[in-house]
């Protein structure tokens, strides 16, 4: 069965058909002209049900006979005449004609063909464009018309090449923008309106103009909304593409002189080894924030730290036949890129006698197996740790998430449900990988949370040593809280907007509820994305300022924090930063540690996106951000040592 994400863009053409038709199709015409439907009976049903094969006109401006007459080789085309327009035939500059009952429609509800301008032939009084001999609303009219719906501040956003010119937003928007594909607001898509409505794309109006002065009323849709699930599935690269991407720019790497990678590493004495997916000290996250707390652990014991990476990203574990160079750290400092042989050669070299030596693998993520392991057998090491930060050891979609949407649990590799994810055809790579790594070192597995353990050794028989539960961090009490909260809700995302921390939830709910007195949506992170109606507040946590989410959320009382991620998160430092502040965790069943943070007495669960809108539509949500609490009680973090705090202080 063919990937899902082939799927968003090969889709049986039935289906295709359908939505187009769904978008396009007019039912107030449908249901005045053809009377003889049947009270309460959807008008849409009823045309691909039998109107289309009876000859019927699903809009005024499209006659499904005239349509057969004149392309006789697509009278039978998969989805009717109307489907076969909408995908292929416009393209194509089929012509069509309109409905013989399309006068008699218009007429009857008084509509009359406004005065329209091509915005490209200017504002002067007396240019005609767009509709052949109409008089045409000047700029100035045009901008008085959707002056109130163009969002000035989403279009500089979104466009920075407007901002940095200096030009006026709605003018660039009139003048060009539109016809170079540029939204005027998140709720409007230009390409969906003109997709959506060929009479309006074939007439050259300027669509959002249009959509204001009449394609609102019409009841037009203003985007195709099918959620942001498609919008990912739309946009999503392949699997197996990545891995192509991987290998192209591996390829154009070249190595260092191993001279610089001897004289780096010296005599080492005491050593502590990590492996993971990234330079840790370029790149930030959760992950790489671990390692940089386990390296200054470490060096406070004065055991050095040396870190391998691959030395550019890749998606999944290699194989053999997938050579690839490695970045060297030691101590934070870059010893260059070199091929993994060198480095067990260099460790072996720089290796003494009696030493501390230890080591944890974070992530096998652009890593061999067998390599691992040799590079450690250099440096005289066969025990150590292996982190869950993610599921990589279960399947090549490291977070569970089949196709990027959708939690999937970690089925049997031979089932179904994983024959229809992109990852599915990858999944053996990495346990095969995993299990070779396990056999060759003894591995404990260390868990941020005990709900992540249980998980994994649900999923997976891989032959760890042993294992141990250390969380990231843990909530100190620390004086002091705030009054009881009272009046407007607070609704705040933390950190970056990515879909697969739940970005597109926390958005799409604050669009839906911009304009209700009773909340107020705030977005705390290092990058603002103009589509969510949220006052966006800079937010990043460092080295130097730890708590600098923690600090955020408590300063700007959030009462809630939306904490809905994709995947099944093993730890996840924003609910407990959340809770830190003050503020009360909102998350859904399959967000792993969060929702058994949440339902520890922490915040609320619920069931899905759907419960989500309800308890917001209902002011239920009030109450249950409130309820029993005195304006939320504050805590501090106390952070993990991660593997410094495994092998006893001082790395002993």
């Amino acid at each position: 069965m063919a990937p899902l994400v082939a799927l968003a863009h090969d889709r049986p053409r039935t289906e295709i058909g359908y939505r187009a038709v769904a978008v396009a199709f007019d039912a107030r015409f449908y249901r005045a002209v053809y009377t003889d439907l049947p009270a309460g009976m959807d008008a849409l049903w009823h045309y691909r049900m039998a109107g289309e094969a009876e000859g019927r006109d699903p809009a005024p401006w499209f006659s499904t006979e005239a349509y057969r007459r004149d392309h006789p080789d697509a009278a039978e085309a998969e989805g009717g005449p109307f489907a076969h327009y909408l995908l292929e035939g416009r393209f194509q500059g089929r012509e069509v004609a309109a409905s013989p009952h399309a006068w008699d429609y218009l007429g009857a509800s008084g509509w009359a063909p406004p005065a329209w301008q091509d915005v490209a032939q200017g504002d002067g009084p007396g240019r005609r464009g767009g509709v052949a001999g109409a008089g045409a609303p000047n700029l100035s009219d045009q901008r008085a018309v959707v002056g109130a719906d163009f969002d000035a501040a989403y279009y500089l956003a979104v466009n920075p090449d407007i901002a940095a010119s200096g030009m006026d937003p709605l003018d660039h928007f009139l003048r060009t923008g539109w016809r170079e594909g540029r939204d005027p607001s998140p709720r409007f898509s230009v390409r969906d309106y003109l997709e959506a409505h060929p009479d309006v794309a074939a007439s050259g109006l300027n669509p959002f103009v249009h959509y204001v002065m009449a394609g609102r009323a019409e009841g037009r849709a203003a985007k195709i909304d099918l959620g942001f699930r498609y919008e990912i599935l739309s946009r999503a690269r392949p699997a197996a593409g990545r891995l192509d991407d991987a290998r192209d720019a591996a390829a154009r790497l070249r190595p260092d002189a191993p001279e610089r990678l001897a004289e780096g590493l010296g005599r080492l004495r005491d050593l502590h080894v990590t492996f993971s997916h990234d330079d840790y000290v370029r790149n930030s996250g959760g992950l790489q924030a671990c390692v940089r707390r386990e390296s200054a652990g470490f060096a406070a014991a004065g055991v050095a730290h040396l870190h391998l990476y691959p030395a550019s990203p890749w998606p999944m574990v290699r194989t053999p036949e997938e050579p690839g160079l490695l970045g060297v750290l030691l101590d934070g400092v870059s010893l260059g890129v070199h091929p993994s042989r060198a480095v067990a050669r260099a460790l072996a070299d720089a290796a003494t006698t009696g030493g501390r030596r230890t080591f944890a693998v974070h992530s096998l993520l652009g890593h061999d197996a067998d390599a691992t392991a040799d590079i450690l057998a250099a440096a005289g090491l066969s025990a150590g740790f292996f982190w869950l930060h993610d599921f990589a050891s279960v399947c090549a979609g490291v977070h569970l998430v089949r196709n990027d949407v959708e939690d999937c649990g970690a089925p049997p590799a031979d089932s179904p449900a994983c024959g229809v994810c992109d990852y599915g055809p990858f999944r053996a790579r990495h346990e095969t990988a995993h299990r070779r790594l396990f056999e060759r070192l003894a591995l404990t597995v260390v868990a941020p949370s005990r709900v992540t353990l249980d998980f994994w050794r649900a999923r997976t028989d891989l032959p760890a040593t042993g294992a141990v539960v250390l969380p990231h961090a843990e909530l100190t009490p620390r004086t002091g809280a705030g009054g009881p909260r009272t009046g407007v809700l607070r609704t705040a995302f933390l950190g970056m907007p990515a879909a697969l921390k739940g970005w597109p939830v926390f958005r799409d709910l604050a669009q839906r509820f911009a304009d209700d007195p009773r909340y107020d949506f705030v977005h705390l992170g290092g990058r603002p994305d103009p589509a969510a109606p949220a006052d966006f507040h800079p937010v990043v946590v460092s080295v130097e300022q730890p708590l600098a989410m923690r600090d955020a959320v408590e300063d700007l009382e959030v009462d809630i924090a939306l904490i809905w991620p994709l995947c099944r998160e093993t730890f996840s430092f924003t609910a407990y930063e959340a809770a830190a502040g003050g503020a009360a965790v909102l998350t859904g069943p399959d967000s792993g540690n969060v929702a058994a943070f949440a339902a520890s007495g922490r915040g609320v669960v619920l069931p899905d996106e759907t419960a989500l809108a309800e308890v917001f539509a209902s002011g239920e949500i009030i109450r249950m951000a409130r309820g029993g609490r005195t304006g939320g009680e504050l805590f501090d973090l106390a952070f993990s040592g991660m593997t410094a705090d495994l092998v006893g202080k001082g790395a002993k």
